[in-house]
Parts: structure tokens; C-alpha cells; sequence
């Protein structure tokens, strides 16, 4: 895919969905980054239905510690891997009071150095909650960086570094949810959704679906 069809590509997404943004539930960066601790290998909507259950009473670093592993482990036992995550959950919390004064650190390191943070949740952290021009390839936007050849790549580093030199800079802020909902809902995995595609014009996909 060329600069040309990249711009034009991004511009159609924009006016598709002129504000996008992520589908979790979060009132303060502190919830998002719990969210997305929680959504590893699981749905946003079953993160959802659970982080409704306590962030209310339970939605700051300190509460949320008291609350304590086992507390928050029957909040969030319909999510996979919910023991790791109350785990990792209550380590963070612990770790954002101690050493935060119970912020969220807008650093990249001090992110990825809480229990259960990895690149692609600090990167999802630092643009959602803090604005920055980041971009968390997950397995939805490494499939469509692929696939429409806008930023392909043998692992999601090399798609994540390919998408910061390809993706034009006025779209850098919003392409990581423009791309996420396009992977979530029209391209797919197993049967993209050429015919409803507002960009399948555009994209280097050469077996594309039939209406």
C-alpha cells in the first residue's frame, strides 16, 4: 500500500467515525489501565460486565488493594485467567500507592514495570488515557496491517514501528481504535467483510469476499 492510498485510507476512516475510541468502561486512567489488564485474552463486553460489578466501590488504586486478591477475584471469575489477573491487579495497585502516590505513571517504563503491563497495555494506556501517538497492535490490528499491506510484519513490534513511519501524522492519535474496530467488526479473521468495507478499494487483500 502506498503513501497515497494510506492518506486516503485513513481519511474515509475519519469520516466514518470522526471521534473513535476505546469500548471499554472507564471513568479515570487508573480504570482503564485495569480494564486492560483484564482484557488479555478475553472481550471487552465480558470486561465490562465485570469492572461495572466494583468499580464503583472499588474504582482507585487504594480501594481496590483493600478489596484485596480474593475480593477481586469473585468480581471477575467469569474473565479467563482471572486468577493471574486479581493477582497482577492488586501487585499493581500496590505498586501505583507505593511508588506512584497512587497515579498512573504516563512513563512507558514505570508502566511496563507494573505486574501484568506489557508493551501493548502501556501503549494502550498512554494513548486513551494520556494522548499520546502510540499504537498497541493487537491480534485485530496486526491481522489488518497485514492483510490491506499497510503495515505488514512478522511480529507486532515490527507491524507497531511499521505503523508509526506509515500512517500519516495527522491520523496518528486515533488510527490504534480506527484500526482495532475495523479488524473487530469488518475485516475479520476467518471471512473478512470485503463487501461492506468502506476502504476494500484501497487494500492489497487479493482473495477478497464476494458479496
Amino acid at each position: 500500500m502506498n503513501a497515497v492510498k494510506r492518506l486516503e485510507m485513513f481519511q474515509r476512516l475519519r469520516a466514518a467515525n470522526p471521534h473513535p475510541t476505546t469500548e471499554l468502561e472507564y471513568d479515570t486512567p487508573f480504570q482503564l489501565l485495569i480494564a486492560v489488564i483484564l482484557s488479555a485474552q478475553a472481550t471487552d463486553k465480558s470486561v465490562n460486565l465485570a469492572t461495572r460489578r466494583f468499580f464503583l466501590q472499588h474504582g482507585t488504586p487504594q480501594t481496590l488493594f483493600d478489596l484485596g486478591e480474593e475480593g477481586l477475584a469473585e468480581y471477575i471469575k467469569t474473565i479467563g485467567l482471572y486468577r493471574t489477573k486479581a493477582r497482577n491487579v492488586i501487585a499493581t495497585c500496590r505498586m501505583l500507592l507505593d511508588l506512584h502516590g497512587g497515579e498512573v505513571p504516563r512513563e512507558r517504563e514505570a508502566l511496563e514495570a507494573l505486574p501484568g503491563v506489557g508493551r501493548k497495555t502501556a501503549n494502550v494506556v498512554l494513548n486513551t488515557a494520556f494522548g499520546l501517538p502510540t499504537m498497541a497492535v493487537d491480534t485485530h490490528i496486526f491481522r489488518v496491517s497485514n492483510r490491506t499491506g499497510l503495515a505488514p510484519g512478522k511480529n507486532v513490534l515490527e507491524v507497531e514501528q511499521k505503523l508509526l513511519r506509515n500512517v500519516p501524522r495527522e491520523f496518528l492519535l486515533d488510527a490504534h481504535h480506527w484500526l482495532i474496530l475495523h479488524g473487530r467488526y469488518i475485516c475479520v479473521a476467518r471471512t473478512p467483510k470485503c463487501p461492506q468495507c468502506g476502504i476494500s478499494d484501497l487494500c492489497d487483500f487479493k482473495p477478497k469476499t464476494a458479496a
